[in-house]
């Protein structure tokens, strides 16, 4: 009879460590109340997301010939122009010309200040 109850005190025994090992603090508040947060976020952005992908998918080749065919064109242009800023918005014409005007405030070789070269790490692009 002895032998009978000692079997189930070193099971219960043994269980013990792996019980506390296997209880985590609770989380707090704040940690609880971000992840709801972060959940909810990724439930009502996953919709937009897989629509977003199929989108991709289908204009993904299109946009790879795009910048095949215009990037090398495109990058000549932005050697070419120095400083974005001083040119309006561009203006596509109804047989599909594009016009990109020089702001009329702004003459010739003079560069604003708001653009002077030592504020400028990027050209600004009104596209």
């Amino acid at each position: 009879m002895k032998q009978l109850c000692a079997v189930p005190l070193i099971i219960a025994l043994a269980a013990q460590p792996v019980l506390a090992q296997e209880q985590a603090p609770p989380p707090s508040l704040m940690e609880r109340g971000a992840q709801m947060f972060l959940e909810g976020l990724m439930d009502e952005m996953a919709p937009t997301l897989e629509g977003l992908s199929g989108l991709m998918e289908e204009a993904g080749p299109a946009l790879q010939n795009f910048m095949q065919e215009m990037g090398p064109k495109l990058r000549d242009v932005l050697v070419q122009v120095e400083d974005w800023s001083v040119y309006e918005a561009p203006q596509v014409l109804e047989n599909g010309d594009i016009l990109i005007r020089r702001k009329p405030d702004v003459p010739d070789g003079v560069v604003p200040p708001e653009s002077a070269p030592e504020a400028q790490h990027m050209p600004q692009t009104d596209l």
